[in-house]
């Protein structure tokens, strides 16, 4: 059942180690067809190095396990309510990415200071509040999770901005496809790494200005974007 989208997702999960965006087997791929409602995503614990298409495992929009003989990424509320959030978004990507995860970890959004992350990013790459006690502890802590990015963007648009850094813990990315997810968490890595850089050469580094970040981002993105070759 799916074939395709359990490819999909099982070649996206296959990018994270390649591009460094995992350690061990941290992290996880999904990639949904909102037309069925069903999404597939990897199985929980199972090594990059012998995962296999036929691993994935299919849940839908209500969590229902659809099919597949493993457990589901522990991680599968947070997709299914991100999902649910997210109405344009059909593939979403978990990292712990070394230099996001640790942006994530100190509680901070990784700052625009250049053309680089205005490509990809229209503005910071945003961090959520802390997670109550409460959230962690109710039994549902990964759809608090998603709860709680949903919250962090009610007045932004994940399309401009499809990335996010979940307080003390990692960064989450999304995209239209699971393979433009895998693509924005290798640039999420790449920001965060260079802002870090950036900060130790000039700690009070002001973000971009204002003109520049409009003219790269717009360039590459909406019905004026003119980089890369017509479709």
């Amino acid at each position: 059942m799916l074939t395709e989208l359990k490819r999909e997702a099982y070649e996206a999960n296959l990018l994270l180690p390649k591009y460094g965006l995992i350690n061990l087997t941290f992290g996880n791929a999904s990639a949904l067809d909102r037309a069925r409602g069903i999404f597939a995503i990897k199985p929980s614990g199972v090594d990059y190095t012998v995962l296999k298409a036929k691993d994935m495992v299919l849940v839908d929009l209500e969590g229902k396990k659809i099919e597949g003989k493993l457990n589901p990424s522990s991680d599968t509320p947070t997709h299914r309510r991100l999902y649910l959030g997210f109405e344009k978004v059909g593939g979403i990507v978990h990292t712990h990415s070394s230099h996001a995860t640790s942006f994530a970890q100190a509680g901070r959004a990784v700052p625009i200071f250049g053309t680089t992350h205005a490509d990809y990013f229209y503005g910071e790459i945003p961090v959520t509040r802390k997670m109550t006690k409460q959230e962690i502890s109710n039994g549902a802590y990964e759809w608090e999770t998603g709860n709680v990015i949903l919250e962090r963007f009610k007045k932004l648009d994940p399309l401009d901005c499809p990335a996010v850094l979940v307080n003390r813990h990692a960064p989450f990315t999304w995209g239209l496809t699971v393979a433009k997810a895998v693509e924005v968490a290798v640039a999420a890595e790449c920001c965060a790494h260079m802002a870090l850089m950036s900060l130790q050469l000039v700690p009070k580094l002001g973000e971009i200005e204002p003109e520049l970040l409009n003219k790269h981002f717009k360039r590459k993105h909406g019905p004026g974007a003119y980089y890369g070759q017509k479709k």
